[in-house]
Formats: structure tokens, sequence, C-alpha cells
């Protein structure tokens, strides 16, 4: 059975065809659903423009690696399906890209030869540039050793989301999340930075969050502008003494943080550089959307 949308805001393809809608493709046997042995990823189209969708192709096929699945398609398969789907939409609109493997059979441990996999591409529209206030989270990110966080897996987002609800209930719109060490390590939904002296700063990669697709696109773009950016262990202190706060995160790219508890920023001029370097990476780097 497969669920009807609204025809052209919605696509996914699946077993070889293109459904409209939000197509009913688990069910309560399928070990995804059951025992959450789902990966994905997410990129984006805007303005024409679909920044690193090879990348996340690729990586989406490391992630099914890395949760014991079995990749049914490789990474240049999956960039082909995606503009195939982009095309079949209204040139134009802001569009999210998520491809997906998971395991449909398995006592706990997932097997790898029942992979399934699903491309979902559909309107998504690009959150206005503002300002985000974060709360501190009592939350904290696993390590390698207690969960699976070199993919981009469905299990680790219950946390995430426990972090937000936390956040919103005392009046926050996103949250501030730390390692297991008590270091720094992310927001709830996107990779954190700080600038302060002079330079910008970011939590180093330590096993315990996802080096971002588009932190690396950041990083690589402010260094070649010239920009020193610093990848280290970061303290709560560390965020609130800082200069400006910004983060970047595949759905909304570049994002100024306004507030980290009681403490105020306004969006300064390594946040303005890094939004400018990407937009422009993004629309001379990368390939056009619908072209």
């Amino acid at each position: 059975m497969v669920s009807r949308g609204t025809p052209g805001s919605a696509l996914t393809f699946f077993e070889g065809e293109w459904l409209e809608g939000n197509p009913q493709i688990f069910g309560p046997m399928t070990h995804a659903v059951w025992l959450s042995s789902l990966v994905f990823d997410g990129a984006r189209t805007f303005e024409g423009v679909t920044p690193d969708l090879d990348r996340h192709c690729a990586r989406t096929v490391r992630s099914a690696a890395a949760l014991g699945l079995g990749p049914t398609l490789e990474a240049g398969l999956i960039l082909e399906l995606a503009r195939e789907g982009i095309k079949k939409l209204p040139a134009g609109k802001a569009l999210y890209i998520r491809p997906m493997f998971w395991a449909a059979t398995g006592l706990v441990a997932p097997d790898p030869e029942s992979t399934q996999f699903a491309l979902s591409v559909y309107e998504s529209p690009m959150p206005e540039v503002r300002g985000v206030s974060c709360a501190i989270s009592t939350r904290r990110r696993p390590t390698a050793e207690t969960a699976p966080t070199s993919a981009k897996a469905a299990c680790h987002y219950p946390q995430s989301g426990l972090a937000l609800g936390e956040a919103q209930r005392r009046g926050f719109e996103n949250a501030v999340v730390l390692d297991s060490l008590g270091n720094v390590a992310e927001l709830a939904t996107a990779n954190l930075f700080i600038a302060r002296d002079g330079r910008v700063e970011t939590p180093v990669p330590n096993g315990s969050f996802l080096d971002g697709i588009t932190r690396q696109r950041v990083i690589a773009l402010l260094r070649a502008d010239g920009i020193e950016v610093a990848e280290r262990s970061l303290s709560v202190d560390d965020v609130l003494g800082a200069d400006e706060v910004f983060s970047t995160g595949n759905f909304w790219k570049v994002m100024p943080v306004t507030r980290v508890e009681e403490t105020s920023y306004q969006p300064g001029r390594f946040y303005q550089r890094a939004r400018e370097l990407y937009w422009d990476y993004a629309h001379t780097g990368s390939s056009a959307a619908h072209g």
C-alpha cells in the first residue's frame, strides 16, 4: 500500500520506482523499526545548487557498513538517483535529499543480507537567517565504544531529541551537548564553532560526535581564506567567553548563535565570512541542482 501526499512535493525511490507522498515501506516486523538498524544522510538543494551531494551519498554507504549493514548501492548510483529525483520536482524549490539503508531482518544483530534502500527527495524550505538560543544540556554524547558514533544512524537521534526537548522547555531553541568527559561536543542538531582572540575554534572530533560534511567544508574554506581555525577541546567556559558563536549543519548550513544560557552574542565577522564563503562555494564549486 502506498500513501499519497501532495503531488509534486515529496518523492521516494524504493524497489525500482518513484512513489509520491509518504509511502508505507516499513512493517511492524521490520528490524529497523524494532531495533533501529537504519542509517541515513541528508543533502540540500537550494537556489539551484546541491553542495557536496556526492559526499553525502558516499557517507551513507560508509554509515551502513559501520552499522553492520550490507549497502546494496554504491555511492555513484545513489548520486545518480538523487539527481533524477531532484529533476522530478519543481525547479527552484529548496529540497531535502535523504538516502537511507536499513535491515529488514535479524535477531538483534541486523542481517546484512536483508539490507534495503530508499531515497526520499522532498520540499523543505531553508530556515530564515536569525540568531539561535541554546541551553547547556544535561544529556551527553556517547563514546565510540558505547555507540556506533562513526555512522549517521537513527539510533543517535533520540538523545538529540531529549536534549532539544529539555532546552525548549526552558525557553531555548537548541542545546549545547557535551561529551562524556564534559567537553563541548556540538549542538543537538549541528556542529559548533566559536571565535575569540582573532581566530575560530571548534571541538576536535574525538569519536563522540559526527564530523559533519558542512563542518569540514567551512573549516577548509576559512583556512583557504587565511583565517586560523583550531580544532581543540572546548569547555563550557570557552563557549561562554567567546566573542562569537555559530553553527554549521546540512539543514540550515551556517547559522549564528546569539545566546547560550544567559550570555548573548552578536553575529560577527567570522560568522559572516563563513556564511559568505560557503554560499560562494555552493554556487561556484558544486553542480547545478536542476542542470
